[in-house]
C-alpha cells in the first residue's frame, strides 16, 4: 500500500512538471504540406493546417509556411501573423469563411503572402469580426457568395489592404461598423469580376489608393450607409456595368482625385442628398453618361 502512495505520488509530481511543457507556446510555428497537427509545430516538425497550428502559437507571434500547401480554414482569436512568404501558401474554403477574425480589443493581425480560394461556394474570404486592426498584405482570393474582404466589427478598428488582388465574389471589399468607426486605407489593389468593387457601408471612412476597379458586374466604388465615407485617389475606375463611382445613398460621401473614371456605363451617380466632390483633376471619358460632381471642390495646396 505505501510502495502504490509512493507511485501515485510520483505520478503526480511528474503530470504537474510535464504541464508547462505541454501547455508551452512557441513564437514562431510552422506548417507544411507533408506535416502533421500531432507535431509540435517546431522547423523540423510541422504542423498541417494553420488551425492547428494557432493553438500552438503564442499571442503575437508568427504562422510560417515551409513548402506548398492547402492549410485549412482558420479563426483567429489573438493577435498573430500568417505569413506564406516564398512558397504557395493556400486555404480552400468551399461552403465556409476562409478567416474569421474574433480577437481582442488591442489584438493587431497580419495576414501576408496568402491565396485564399472559396471554390465558388465559400462564403467570406477574410471576415473581420473585431480586434484592433488587420493588415492584408499580397494575398489573391477568388470564388466566395458574400466578399473577398468583410470587415463587420463594432468597434472602431484600422484596417489595410495592400498589394492584393480580389476576383469572383459578390463584393470585393466591405467595410462596416455598427458602432465607433471602421477605418480602412486601400493601396494597390485588383477588385475585377466582381458583382461590386468596394462598399462602403455602416460608420466606415475608406481610403482607396493606386488602385484598379474594373470589369464588375454593377458598381466599382459605392456608399451604402448615410455614414459612409469615401477617398478616391490615382485609381483606374472603368468597364463596370451600374456605375464606376456611385454615391448611392442620401447623406454619404465621395472625393475623387486624380482617378481615370473611363467606360462604365455611367462614370458617376449621386444619389438625392448625397455628395460627390472633386478636385477638379479627374478624367472622366468614354462612359455611356455620367453626373457632375455636386460638392465643394476638394481644395489643392
Amino acid at each position: 500500500m505505501k510502495q502504490l502512495r509512493v507511485v501515485l505520488s510520483f505520478l503526480v509530481v511528474a503530470v504537474v512538471l510535464a504541464a508547462p511543457a505541454v501547455q508551452a507556446q512557441a513564437t514562431r510555428t510552422w506548417v507544411s504540406g507533408v506535416g502533421d497537427d500531432a507535431n509540435p509545430c517546431s522547423r523540423t516538425a510541422p504542423c498541417k493546417t494553420f488551425a492547428g497550428a494557432i493553438s500552438k502559437t503564442a499571442a503575437g507571434g508568427e504562422i510560417s509556411v515551409l513548402d506548398p500547401g492547402g492549410f485549412g480554414a482558420v479563426t483567429i482569436t489573438k493577435a498573430i501573423t500568417i505569413n506564406g512568404d516564398g512558397t504557395l501558401a493556400g486555404i480552400l474554403s468551399a461552403g465556409t469563411n476562409g478567416v474569421i477574425i474574433n480577437a481582442g480589443v488591442n489584438d493587431r493581425i497580419v495576414l501576408r503572402n496568402l491565396s485564399i480560394n472559396g471554390a465558388g461556394t465559400g462564403l467570406n474570404g477574410i471576415r473581420f469580426l473585431a480586434g484592433k486592426s488587420l493588415l492584408v498584405d499580397n494575398c489573391s482570393l477568388s470564388g466566395f457568395t458574400t466578399a473577398g474582404i468583410d470587415v463587420a466589427v463594432a468597434a472602431t478598428v484600422d484596417v489595410m489592404v495592400k498589394d492584393t488582388t480580389i476576383t469572383g465574389a459578390a463584393t470585393g471589399i466591405k467595410v462596416a461598423a455598427t458602432a465607433g468607426n471602421a477605418l480602412a486605407t486601400i493601396d494597390n489593389v485588383h477588385l475585377q469580376g466582381l458583382t461590386n468593387g468596394l462598399e462602403a457601408a455602416a460608420n466606415s471612412r475608406v481610403s482607396i489608393t493606386r488602385s484598379v476597379i474594373s470589369d464588375n458586374a454593377s458598381n466599382g466604388i459605392f456608399t451604402s450607409v448615410a455614414s459612409a465615407v469615401v477617398n478616391v485617389e490615382n485609381c483606374l475606375v472603368a468597364l463596370n456595368n451600374v456605375a464606376g463611382i456611385n454615391a448611392s445613398v442620401s447623406g454619404s460621401t465621395i472625393r475623387v482625385s486624380n482617378n481615370d473614371i473611363q467606360n462604365n456605363t455611367s462614370g458617376i451617380s449621386i444619389a438625392a442628398g448625397a455628395t460627390v466632390s472633386s478636385a477638379n483633376n479627374n478624367r472622366v471619358v468614354g462612359n455611356s453618361g455620367t453626373t457632375a460632381p455636386n460638392g465643394v471642390a476638394i481644395p489643392v495646396q
